[in-house]
């Protein structure tokens, strides 16, 4: 075939002397013949018939799904978090988990459905960050006990040693190793302006008085001298919304849309925290519900009536009563609980507008 077409192409030069113009031809015809040629493995990086991939891995944009090659990973879905580090964690900073299966020093259940799951060691996360100076994010790690990601942060100070010089923290949301993050839990740079505005970054732990309105924040503290307790989940955030005149509270919305005060002094963390996709994983199978320690969740009406309100009689129904709980609370809407404004006097005084329920809730208000 290839000697066929070369024949063919000298006959149509007309000139035997034209070894160029044949040359040409055989290059031409190799190159054609070199497409045709390929193997089906192998396909054009633009051609509509590229096939998908083979593995067990198959990404997308967000999440990473799986071939459905067993009815556990069918529904299986998992953020893609290719920069987290795979080793083990620092020794230093873990203490070991006590399992007890939900149940306190006398032995009776307190807390229902737990039980079992993977071995674990507790990451002992720095929730004051009091230390000053510069720290440089090392790497970013997954913690089993939380849904957010963890950085495990350094010292720059060479003297320091032991949990000074190694901590972890929250991860904030685009956080990579080789930041810089710096607490000015102990005091803020005298200078102004230009210095000043730099240390609203990312990581940065600062005093509320000295965050600008409309900043997002993390890991809030509701005491000058305690830790972070408030915005601590995964993807979660608050924002500064208001400082009174008086320079003794700040206002601060919460995700839920409460807006509450909380104490000028008292410090919070720039930025949203990591793992921002937590929320749109899918477990995919039971058992992976028991590697985390959760035991099966039983309905009231499958229990005894010694068990549950909704227990005993025969078949499937709890005999026309109210739904309830467990410990006989209203359910299904039934409202238990009144903080705030609206709640007893001085129940929570902290609160200035709740957040938003019902048709509040229902026309999009915060």
């Amino acid at each position: 075939m290839l000697c066929v077409r070369a024949l063919r192409t000298f006959a149509s030069l007309g000139a035997p002397s034209s070894s160029r113009a044949l040359t040409q031809a055989f290059r031409t015809t190799n190159a054609t013949n070199s497409v045709a040629r390929t193997y089906a493995t192998h396909f054009a990086s633009g051609s509509k018939n590229e096939p998908k991939a083979t593995s067990l891995d198959v990404d997308t944009n967000v999440f990473k799904t799986y071939k459905p090659v067993s009815p556990g990973i069918r529904h299986l879905r998992r953020p893609i978090n290719d920069h987290l580090y795979q080793g083990k964690p620092v020794r230093l900073l873990t203490a070991c988990l006590r399992k007890h299966g939900g149940r306190n020093s006398h032995g009776r259940i307190t807390v229902r459905f737990r039980g079992g799951g993977h071995k674990r060691r507790v990451r002992l996360i720095d929730f004051m960050r009091t230390e000053p100076g510069e720290y440089d994010v090392i790497r970013i790690e997954y913690d089993p006990g939380r849904s957010a990601h963890i950085a495990l942060i350094k010292a720059r100070d060479a003297t320091v040693e032991g949990k000074a010089k190694w901590k972890y923290i929250l991860a904030t949301e685009g956080m990579r190793p080789g930041d810089v993050v710096q607490s000015y839990r102990m005091g803020m740079p005298e200078t102004t302006g230009i210095l000043r505005a730099r240390t609203v970054r990312p990581g940065n732990v600062l005093p509320i008085r000295f965050i600008p309105t409309g900043t997002v924040i993390h890991c809030v503290a509701l005491s000058p001298t305690g830790k972070a307790l408030l915005v601590r989940s995964a993807g979660s955030f608050a924002q500064v919304v208001h400082h009174d005149e008086s320079g003794r509270y700040s206002h601060v919305r919460l995700q839920s849309g409460e807006i509450r005060q909380v104490l000028q002094d008292c410090c919070a963390t720039i930025g949203r925290v990591s793992n921002l996709n937590w929320k749109g994983r899918k477990i995919g199978k039971a058992g992976r519900n028991r590697w985390l320690g959760w035991r099966p969740r039983v309905r009231g009406v499958a229990m005894n009536a010694k068990d549950h309100p909704h227990g005993g009689g025969r078949g499937k129904s709890k005999s026309n009563k109210h739904p309830v709980s467990v410990w006989g609370w209203a359910t299904k809407g039934k409202r238990t609980r009144k903080p705030g404004p609206k709640g007893p006097k001085n129940s929570n005084k902290m609160v200035i507008r709740e957040r938003p329920r019902g048709k509040e809730k229902r026309a999009g208000g915060s």
